[in-house]
């Protein structure tokens, strides 16, 4: 049995910050376990530029912030593993974990940090009708066989979804010379930033249809065209609305999904809404001594707001190695009337020192609206937003002052309010 203080379950950006700020705090015996076979997780693949400009102050691209922690990492000779499958977790934090090189190993540790990022939706959990034809990929698969093996996954493309990697794939494929004939999204707004929609879509002329879906995939042997619908309010399409568009290639951006069969394992209690774990204010999970951060805790925007997360909870793993417990109860965040769910959902105010980041997704598209802080019936923040969209990421900071003047309330609510 290999003994740890804080062993970190992923490689990708939030491990690796994790582990770096769990250092400085002075814990040397960590391990950052790695599935692929080097360091940086997704970042290695996303050849883009936008990376950084909150972290470091300047524009980079995927491989390059990640190679800015794996330089770090190296340097404070952090342990790890690459090319190790972690298979088992239990709740006493003992973890079962395989490679070619050690075989089968057991290592329990004192801490855990969760930081396993998410995975793509498949065809199969959204039920597109149509043959089982070549052609059909998710957009960060697309994204793997351009920017690392140097293959093309075809010619003309339709998009379904627009999340930010189908955003910026549908860019990727027209800098390769593809023609990307059009990107449908099901619901009434995209599902990315707004500034992935100008750059990557409007700059170059393609067309975004909103309120539409695919009813059916046609291809024998390769696909051969897509036919799509509008939608109505329940997302069901609408017969005579159908537009057959001929293409030999359907990439999906469907949605992300934390991968979480692990924190499963362990006892960890999961949202329904954001598939990834209930966390206090320290990132701890309902599992005392295991903590979460980046895209397994919830799908982000933005891999600076990964990174702060992560020092966070490398943070406080280090601090409940040095002997401090972190309640997994707390004054309880209740997400209602438009605002989707929250992270962190319980905060202790005795946790912390200045203020704390509550971020959250709203469910619809609202103008000139509020987001509204109460304590029990007293309205606390009133924070006036021209614009509120599911794919941008809102963050709100609750003062210490403000946890401690309410310390008797039990639940803290935050919802949008019209202008």
């Amino acid at each position: 049995m290999q003994q740890y203080d804080i062993v970190i379950i992923g490689g990708g950006p939030a491990g690796l910050a994790a582990g770096i700020k769990a250092k400085e705090e002075g814990i040397d015996n960590i391990l950052i376990i790695e599935r692929d076979n080097k360091l940086g997780g997704i970042l290695n693949q996303c050849i883009h530029n936008g990376f950084g400009l909150h972290t470091f102050k300047e524009e980079l691209t995927g491989p390059e912030y990640a190679q800015r922690f794996i330089d770090k990492a190296v340097y404070m000779k952090i342990p790890y593993k690459l090319n190790t499958m972690v298979i088992d977790i239990s709740n006493d934090k003992k973890i079962t974990a395989v490679n070619d090189k050690d075989g089968i190993m057991e290592i329990q540790a004192k801490a855990i940090v969760l930081a396993m990022g998410c995975r793509e939706r498949p065809r199969g959990a959204i039920n597109i009708p149509g043959s089982r034809c070549a052609g059909i990929y998710s957009a960060g698969t697309a994204q793997k066989f351009v920017n690392i093996e140097g293959y093309m996954p075809g010619k003309e493309v339709v998009i379904l979804g627009s999340g930010d990697i189908g955003l910026i794939m549908a860019r990727r494929m027209t800098f390769e010379g593809s023609k990307v004939k059009a990107v449908v999204e099901v619901m009434p707004y995209s599902g990315g930033l707004k500034r992935n929609i100008v750059q990557c879509l409007d700059d170059y002329d393609i067309p975004l249809k909103l309120s539409y879906t695919v009813t059916n995939i046609k291809g024998k042997e390769r696909v051969e065209g897509v036919t799509i619908a509008k939608v109505d309010k329940n997302r069901k399409p609408i017969k005579g609305t159908e537009e057959f568009i001929s293409c030999d290639t359907v990439l999906l951006s469907v949605g992300l999904i934390p991968e979480n069969d692990l924190s499963k394992k362990a006892g960890v209690n999961l949202s329904n809404v954001t598939s990834g774990a209930f966390v206090n204010e320290s990132l701890q999970t309902s599992v005392e001594g295991i903590f979460a951060c980046g895209n397994v805790l919830h799908v982000h925007d933005l891999v600076d707001n990964v990174t702060l997360e992560s020092m966070n909870a490398g943070i406080n793993a280090a601090e409940y190695v040095r002997g401090k417990r972190f309640e997994n109860r707390g004054m309880e965040i209740v997400p209602s009337k438009g605002v989707r769910y929250t992270v962190p959902t319980y905060i202790n105010a005795e946790n912390v020192e200045k203020s704390i980041d509550v971020r959250f997704r709203v469910g619809d598209v609202f103008e000139n609206s509020y987001i509204s802080v109460y304590f029990g019936d007293i309205r606390e923040m009133h924070i006036k937003k021209s614009i509120l969209t599911p794919g941008e990421m809102e963050t709100i900071k609750i003062s210490k002052d403000m946890l401690v003047k309410h310390s008797d309330c039990k639940k803290i609510d935050i919802i949008v309010e019209r202008g």
